[in-house]
C-alpha cells in the first residue's frame, strides 16, 4: 500500500485548479457573472443595512448555494457535451435536472433575501417618509 504523505505544494496547487475553473466559469458561463452581480449586491445591501449575525450566515449561505448549484451545473453540462455532443435524450434530462437545481437555489437565495431585506427596507422607507 502507498504510503500518502502530506505535500503543501500539493495543497496550492488544487488551489491552483479551483481558481482555473472560477476563471473558466467567469469567463465563459453568463448565469455565472448574473449570480456574481446578485451576490455583490446582497452583500452591499446586507452591509449598508446592517443584518444581523444570523442574517449574514443565512445570505452567504444562500450565495454559497447558488454558485456551487451553478458551478457543479456548468461541469456536469460540459462533461456531457463532451462525452455525447450530439443530441441524446438522456443527456438531456440530466442537464434538465442540473439547471432545475440551480433555479431551486437561485430561487431558495431570492426567498432568503426577500425575508431579511424586505422588511428592513420598509423601515427604512418608512423612516424617511415620516
Amino acid at each position: 500500500m502507498a504510503k500518502n504523505n502530506f505535500s503543501f505544494r500539493a495543497r496550492l496547487k488544487s488551489f491552483h485548479y479551483a481558481f482555473s475553473g472560477l476563471k473558466t466559469a467567469w469567463q465563459e458561463e453568463h448565469n455565472f457573472r448574473v449570480h456574481c452581480i446578485a451576490a455583490i449586491m446582497a452583500i452591499l445591501l446586507s452591509v449598508v443595512l446592517h443584518i444581523s449575525t444570523h442574517e449574514w450566515i443565512a445570505v452567504l449561505f444562500a450565495i454559497g448555494f447558488v454558485f456551487v448549484c451553478e458551478l457543479l451545473n456548468t461541469a456536469l453540462e460540459n462533461m456531457a457535451d463532451f462525452i455525447c455532443p450530439e443530441h441524446n435524450p438522456n443527456i438531456k434530462k440530466m442537464k434538465d435536472v442540473a439547471a432545475t437545481a440551480v433555479m431551486i437555489s437561485s430561487i431558495t437565495a431570492l426567498l432568503i433575501g426577500l425575508l431579511i431585506f424586505t422588511p428592513k427596507l420598509i423601515s427604512l422607507a418608512l423612516r424617511y417618509i415620516f
